[in-house]
């Protein structure tokens, strides 16, 4: 097993007595540099590489996709999918641990007969310009619904919704908006304001947590990959990285299966008793509807899938709340251009990635350790 050591204010790996590698460098500063990092540990680990265009431009005027990454048999029965940036900028922490896993050569870890599928960033538009949204503001992992029926209510989203987004960031607007949710919490909660704003809603597209009114180009890239690379297997797990939420540098590992259901007890045997579900009330998420990890079970639905997301904590809660709102206004109102656009952007970016040695090591041996029990688990399925 592998060992760390910390030189130079940097985490390395040793083995055998010998630095092999140091974990930031697996880490990066940009979208563009994480791409580029994870295509070439792609093709240096011999992985066979598909990449799904985005039709738009980072904020660099670079180009933007959903890449691929397949090391394995072409015709493994059994699959781990690991991905990164269902929520763009949250891609910073998912990226990171993929290089690592592709660089320190997971991959010949696998049992006969598995494959390791990399997916890096599920929203690409969201990971470049460091936003938590889709080009069309909507929340990735709120877009998994049937938009054949009506679409879900909210109402307590709708109370909360003119105070999440003020006409202005520093005047009267912000501030009565301000009052009105501090008023809010007195009378029902954190909890309760936390629910009603990160659960999901689908009627206001300017809003926070906005799930859409129709399918995105992630969710419909994700259909496409799924349906290319993934269909005819007996069985799929799914890792999926997400940030900012919980203590910093901590792991919430959460089953959005019901509480006793065939996945969720999977995931216990796999990871243990700390596997949280939101549905019980004893996770950090809110219970949310339209997630990318029941997207992915319901295409594979001849699929045995068991599906998890690791949830590591940034900031404390309220301050990645006013990062979101922030980001919200800005692109609603503001100037990103701007020197307050500039800080707030800052600020979006601290609250999803902790950016610094001792996170990213703490990131990296949860996330191989979940990586080594998530292949165990299928491998003994």
């Amino acid at each position: 097993m592998d060992s760390r050591l910390r030189r130079n204010d940097a985490v390395a790996v040793v083995e055998n007595g010998e630095v092999t590698m140091a974990i930031d460098d697996w880490f990066s500063a940009s979208y563009g540099e994480a791409r580029a990092k994870f295509l070439g540990a792609a093709k240096a680990a011999g992985a066979v590489m598909h990449s799904y265009d985005h039709p738009l431009k980072g904020p660099d005027g670079g180009d933007l996709a959903t890449d691929l990454a397949y090391v394995g048999p072409h015709d493994a029965e059994r699959v781990v999918v690991v991905s990164s940036a269902t929520h763009g900028v949250e891609g910073f922490c998912g990226s990171g641990c993929q290089i690592g896993f592709l660089e320190s050569g997971l991959h010949n870890e696998l049992p006969k007969g598995m494959a390791l599928l990399h997916v890096h960033a599920h929203n690409p538009h969201g990971f470049a310009h460091e936003r938590r949204v889709t080009e069309d503001n909507v929340d990735l992992n709120r877009n998994f619904i049937d938009f054949g029926a009506p679409l879900p209510d909210n109402a307590a989203y709708e109370e909360v919704h003119p105070w999440l987004v003020p006409e202005d960031w520093d005047g009267p607007a912000r501030q009565a908006a301000d009052a009105a949710i501090e008023n809010f919490i007195e009378q029902n909660g954190m909890f309760a304001f936390q629910a009603a704003v990160s659960i999901g809603q689908h009627h206001h597209p300017d809003g926070l947590f906005f799930g859409g009114q129709a399918p995105t180009w992630s969710r419909r890239t994700i259909e496409r990959l799924a349906g290319e690379h993934l269909m005819g297997r007996s069985h799929m797990a799914l890792i999926d990285f997400h940030t900012g939420l919980g203590p910093r540098g901590e792991a919430e590992l959460i089953s959005v299966d019901v509480p006793g259901g065939a996945e969720h007890l999977r995931t216990v045997a796999w990871y243990g008793d700390g596997v949280a579900t939101p549905a019980s009330g004893d996770s950090v998420s809110a219970d949310v509807q339209g997630t990318i990890e029941g997207g992915y079970a319901n295409l594979l639905n001849n699929t045995e899938c068991t599906t998890i997301a690791i949830e590591y904590g940034t900031l404390p809660p309220e301050q990645v709340l006013q990062a979101l709102r922030a980001d919200n206004w800005l692109y609603l109102h503001g100037d990103v251009a701007s020197p307050d656009g500039q800080v707030i952007k800052r600020e979006v970016r601290a609250a999803f990635y902790g950016e610094d040695s001792q996170w990213n090591a703490d990131i990296w041996e949860r996330g191989l350790d979940i990586a080594r029990k998530t292949i165990q688990g299928v491998a003994e399925s």
